[in-house]
C-alpha cells in the first residue's frame, strides 16, 4: 500500500490554474506570455498606433499577468532597445495623445499595468527584452546599477558571483527588478537580538537601498521629455522611490553588502495556539522569541490545520554538520508539484463542495511534510539567494491580499495574536454558515523599516509611497508585521472575507499601537464585488497611512504633486493610477 501511494499520479501546480481543477490536464503546465504579432502581419486585428517611430519593435499582443484575474486583449506592446528608446516613446505618445505603461514579469495581481477596460490609446512598454542591464560596482561601499528589466534572479546571481548580497527581497526570482522597486518589494528579516547590521543592507524595502536613479521626465524648458538623474538626497526622489509605475525609471543604483550565509530550517512540532500565544502564556515557541532568536521567520500557516510550517533563516558563517549545502536556489522543488488526493479535493472544492476545503488543506500541509523529506530540504545551508528564493511562476495559482502592521518590535507578539485570533475566529464564523473562502496559506513575516540612512547616503531621504514607511510622530515603530492571506481565485467569498479583515486591520491597529499599509502588488480595498472597489478605502484611508505621522507637504499629496511635475501630462498615468489622483 505504502508503495502505490508513493508513485501516486501527481500534477504540475500550474496544471491546476484554469476554471477549475477538472480541466487541469487541459490547461498550460507553466504560465507564459501569449505570443506576439508583429505590427506589420497581416495578422493584427486593431489599428496600429500613430506615426510610430521606426526602429522600436512593436507588436499586438494580450496582456495577462501571473495570477491569469488580469485580462486585457487588443494592447500594443513596444520592446526598446535603450534608455533612448524609452525616451523616443514618451515624446512621441505625448504628441500623440497616447499613454505608456512600463511592463516586467506581470508577476502580480493589481492592475497596475493594464486593466480590463484599459483604453486602446495605452501602449505597453516591454522591460524584459533589453532593458536587462546589471553592472556590479565594486569596491567599498560596492553598489549594483540594474535596468527595469531584469529578473532578481540575474541580478542576484550577478551579486552572489561578485560576493554581494542583500538581506530581503522576493521570494520569485522571476520578477523584474524595476516592479520590485516601484512597488516598496521586500523579504523577510529583522536582526536578531545581538546581531549586528551588516554594512550595505537594509531590513526594509529593496527600493531603501537606491542611492540614484534616472528617469524619464518632462523638462518644460525644451518642451520635451528627458532623462534626468535623481540623486537619493533630491526631494523629487522620495516620490520616486516607489512610485507604482507612474514614472519611468530607466535605470537605479542600488547599495549591496557582503552576501551572508544562511541557515534554514523547517519545523512542524510548533502549534499555532503556541506561536502565535497572547503574549502573557507566550514562551520559547512564540512567533516573537524565534524572531528574538534569528531575526529571519517565514510562518505558513494553512486554515484548520494545528501546525504552520515554520521556517527559521539563521546567519551561519560555517556548515553545520547537520545541514545539506545547497548551491543554486528553488530547493524545494515540491511546491511546484501537487499530489493528486490535494488535486482531487480541489476539483471538488471548485465543483460545489467546500465542505472539503479542511481536508484540502491538511492534505497540502502533508504534502510539504512529504517534500520535505523526499528532497532532504528540513536543514539547509547556502548563500542568501540560495535559501532565500524558493518561489517560482510553476507554483500554484493564488489571489493574495496582504496587510502589514507597523509597530515596535516589543508588540510583535500582540499583534500576531490579535491577528490570529480574529482570523481564527471569522474562519469558524464563516464555516458555520458552510462557506470556506480561504484555502490557501496564510504567510507571516517580520520586517524593519524603511531607514533611510542604510542607503549609505549622508542626508538619504525617504519614500513617500513604501509601506515600511517610517512615522516621524512614532519614533519607536521600527518593526513591520506582514500578514498575507492567500485562496484560490475561484473561491466563491473570499474578495467579502479579505474585505472584512482589511477593514479589522484599520480599526485595530491604530493609536500608539501601530498602523496599517495594504502591499502594492497583491489585491487590496476588497469588497464582495472585488478587489481595487472600495473607494471609499481608495480614497481615504489607503492615501491617509501614507500620509498621517508625516512633516507638513510630506505625504500621499506631496507624491502626487510630484508625479505632476515631472509628467504633467500624464503619458505615464493609468486607470488604477487615476482612480488614486496620483
Amino acid at each position: 500500500m505504502e508503495e502505490e501511494e508513493s508513485h501516486a499520479p501527481v500534477f504540475s501546480r500550474r496544471m491546476l490554474l484554469g476554471a477549475g481543477a477538472a480541466a487541469a490536464l487541459a490547461t498550460a503546465v507553466q504560465w507564459t506570455p501569449f505570443s506576439r504579432i508583429p505590427a506589420a502581419s497581416a495578422a493584427t486585428t486593431i489599428t496600429a498606433p500613430p506615426q510610430f517611430p521606426a526602429g522600436i519593435p512593436l507588436y499586438q499582443q494580450t496582456f495577462q499577468n501571473w495570477s491569469e484575474e488580469i485580462t486585457v486583449e487588443n494592447l500594443w506592446t513596444a520592446s526598446p532597445r535603450s534608455a533612448a528608446d524609452v525616451l523616443t516613446l514618451a515624446n512621441w505618445a505625448h504628441t500623440n495623445g497616447w499613454r505608456l505603461r512600463a511592463r516586467g514579469g506581470g508577476y502580480s495581481w493589481s492592475p497596475l499595468v493594464a486593466s480590463p477596460g484599459t483604453p486602446a490609446n495605452e501602449l505597453l512598454v516591454d522591460t524584459t527584452t533589453s532593458l536587462t542591464g546589471i553592472t556590479v560596482n565594486s569596491g567599498s561601499p560596492a553598489s549594483v546599477t540594474v535596468q527595469p528589466g531584469a529578473t532578481m534572479d540575474n541580478v542576484l546571481g550577478t551579486l552572489k558571483n561578485a560576493g554581494l548580497g542583500l538581506t530581503g527581497f522576493p521570494v520569485l526570482g522571476a520578477c523584474t527588478v524595476g516592479g520590485v522597486l516601484a512597488s516598496g518589494g521586500r523579504g523577510t528579516g529583522v536582526p536578531a537580538v545581538g546581531e549586528t547590521p551588516p554594512s550595505g543592507h537594509t531590513y526594509g524595502s529593496v527600493s531603501n537601498l537606491i542611492t540614484s536613479l534616472t528617469a524619464v521626465v518632462w523638462d518644460a524648458g525644451q518642451g520635451a521629455y528627458v532623462l534626468k538623474t535623481f540623486q537619493r538626497t533630491d526631494p523629487e526622489i522620495q516620490a520616486l522611490l516607489v512610485n507604482l509605475g507612474r514614472i519611468f525609471v530607466t535605470e537605479a543604483t542600488l547599495r549591496v553588502g557582503e552576501d551572508q550565509r544562511l541557515r534554514c530550517q523547517s519545523w512542524f512540532n510548533v502549534t499555532a495556539a503556541d506561536l502565535f500565544a497572547p503574549p502573557a502564556s507566550a514562551g520559547s515557541q512564540s512567533l516573537a522569541s524565534y524572531v528574538a532568536q534569528s531575526g529571519r521567520v517565514v510562518c505558513i500557516w494553512f486554515p484548520f490545520t494545528s501546525s504552520p510550517w515554520l521556517r527559521i533563516f539563521t546567519p551561519t558563517p560555517s556548515q553545520p554538520w547537520v545541514s545539506r549545502a545547497v548551491t543554486g536556489p528553488y530547493d524545494f522543488t515540491f511546491n511546484d508539484i501537487v499530489p493528486k488526493n490535494v488535486s482531487d479535493l480541489l476539483s471538488e472544492i471548485v465543483a460545489g463542495d467546500a465542505s472539503a476545503t479542511p481536508t484540502f488543506t491538511a492534505a497540502q500541509m502533508d504534502a510539504i511534510s512529504a517534500g520535505l523529506v523526499a528532497t532532504d530540504t528540513w536543514d539547509i545551508w547556502g548563500w542568501s539567494s540560495d535559501v532565500l528564493l524558493y518561489v517560482r511562476p510553476t507554483t500554484l495559482r493564488i489571489t493574495s491580499t496582504c496587510c502589514n502592521v507597523v509597530t515596535t518590535r516589543a508588540n510583535v507578539q500582540q499583534v500576531v495574536s490579535d491577528f490570529y485570533a480574529e482570523y481564527s475566529a471569522k474562519l469558524a464564523s464563516y464555516a458555520a454558515q458552510g462557506l470556506y473562502p480561504m484555502n490557501a496559506p496564510l504567510e507571516i513575516r517580520v520586517t524593519g523599516l524603511d531607514q533611510a540612512a542604510d542607503c549609505g547616503v549622508p542626508g538619504a531621504l525617504g519614500a513617500q509611497l513604501s509601506p515600511l514607511r517610517t512615522r516621524p510622530d512614532h519614533p519607536e515603530w521600527d518593526t513591520a508585521v506582514w500578514f498575507d492571506m492567500t485562496t484560490v481565485p475561484v473561491t466563491p467569498g473570499c474578495h467579502q472575507f479579505m474585505g472584512e479583515m482589511e477593514q479589522w486591520f484599520r480599526g485595530h491597529f491604530t493609536g500608539s499601537y501601530g498602523a496599517v499599509h495594504n502591499e502594492w502588488p497583491k489585491e487590496w480595498a476588497n469588497t464582495p464585488s472585488g478587489a481595487w472597489t472600495d473607494t471609499t478605502a481608495m480614497s481615504g484611508a489607503i492615501p491617509a497611512s501614507f500620509t498621517d505621522g508625516q512633516a507638513a507637504g510630506d505625504g500621499w499629496a506631496a507624491a502626487a504633486a510630484t508625479f505632476a511635475a515631472l509628467d504633467p501630462n500624464g503619458v505615464f498615468g493609468g486607470p488604477l493610477l487615476d482612480q488614486l489622483s496620483l
